[in-house]
Parts: structure tokens; C-alpha cells; sequence
């Protein structure tokens, strides 16, 4: 019987007071049970994999990977010449780890190939600077220096192919005491980002920073 307060239990001879407010969010936890019970196990508790196909590197094999969407909107045109300039800045926290930022030139490539536009018509230049300078180094100084072969120096060889110019810093390979004679063929050597993003802005060029 409750009392204005309070409802009197007992537990193995033992009287004692319970209140209705703890009585009724126990009978609550109760009935909800079940449904938390049904929902747990209706959804997994990890995301799906993509099927196989969903991810693509058209272009630039094996880096910049996209998910076509031909219905997005803004899409290329491919009748129109594209001018961009990437600055590429950030290092990676291991020397075995491609360079995230080369990895966005490889997308935006790979992007803008499989909406039509021809290659011919990409102007793209990587511009490299700042802890992201010894991407460029050739095999055998980067083994050296970092006791892993270069991940960069494929992707730079295929961005290369595709037509866009990579870049560094001549100042930045100064500053990070790395030979001149120690970068990659495949890399141009501009006096510096500064000067590389102004003059091509100037030129038209739209700035990405990576």
C-alpha cells in the first residue's frame, strides 16, 4: 500500500522503503529492455565496405582515388582549359606514406579526366615547399636520409605523364640542406613557392592549398 511518499517492500524478511519515482524508472528500464535488445541487433555496429568498383583511379593509377557522380552538380566542362596551381606543404608522419597532398593533385586530376575534360586542356602545377620538400628527393637520398624507399617518386612519374609540372622550392630544399643534385628528374626546380603561386596567379591560375 503506498503511503503519501514512500512504498513499503521487503527482501528476504527485511522491510524497507521504496520510493514510487525509483519503482516506476525501474519498471521503465524494464520495458525498454526488449526494443534496445531488438535495435542493437538490427543495425551493425560498423559501416559497410563499398563494393568492389566504388572507388576508381582512372588517370593516375593506384593514387587519387574518387566515386564518379555524373549527376552531381558542378561539373567540369570539358570544352574549357583548366589553370591551377597546388601548393603542397604538408609532411607526413611516415616516410613509408605517400604525401597526402600529391594525393589531392592525383585526385583533382583523376576528377577532372573522368568528367571529359582531355588532359591537354589540364594546366596544373605542384608547387613543393615546407615540410613536404623531401617528397622530391630521388630514391637513393631518400633512403639515406629516411631509411625507406621513396613512396612519391611513381605517383610524381605518372603526375608528370598526365602533364602537370611538379615543382620545389629551391629555397625550401636550401633550407632542409638537401643537395640540388639530390632531387628526382622528374621534379622541376623553381627558385621558390613564393614567386612560382604569384607569378602563375597573375597568369590566371586558380591556388589550391594542400
Amino acid at each position: 500500500m503506498w503511503t503519501d511518499h514512500h512504498a513499503r517492500t521487503t527482501h528476504g524478511g527485511v522491510s524497507c522503503i521504496t520510493s514510487p519515482t525509483t519503482w516506476v524508472t525501474a519498471m521503465r528500464s524494464l520495458l525498454a529492455l526488449p526494443l534496445l535488445l531488438a535495435f542493437g541487433t538490427a543495425f551493425p555496429a560498423t559501416a559497410a565496405t563499398p563494393a568492389d568498383g566504388f572507388w576508381q583511379t582512372p588517370t593516375i593509377h593506384g593514387y587519387g582515388k574518387i566515386h564518379a557522380l555524373p549527376d552531381a552538380a558542378y561539373q567540369p566542362d570539358p570544352s574549357q582549359t583548366y589553370r591551377i596551381v597546388f601548393a603542397v606543404t604538408k609532411g607526413v608522419d611516415s616516410a613509408d606514406k605517400v604525401n597526402s597532398g600529391l594525393d589531392h593533385v592525383a585526385r583533382t586530376v583523376n576528377l577532372y579526366a573522368a568528367a571529359g575534360v582531355p588532359l591537354s586542356q589540364l594546366k596544373f602545377v605542384a608547387v613543393i615547399s615546407g615540410p613536404a620538400t623531401q617528397s622530391v628527393l630521388d630514391n637513393t637520398h631518400y633512403r639515406d636520409k629516411f631509411g625507406s624507399d621513396n613512396p612519391n617518386l611513381d605517383l610524381i612519374a605518372q603526375l608528370r605523364k598526365a602533364g602537370v609540372d611538379v615543382a620545389v622550392c629551391g629555397q625550401a630544399v636550401a633550407e632542409h640542406q638537401f643537395d640540388y643534385g639530390w632531387v628526382s628528374r622528374d621534379v622541376t626546380l623553381a627558385l621558390s613557392a613564393l614567386t612560382t603561386v604569384s607569378t602563375l596567379e597573375h597568369q590566371g591560375y586558380s591556388l589550391i592549398q594542400q
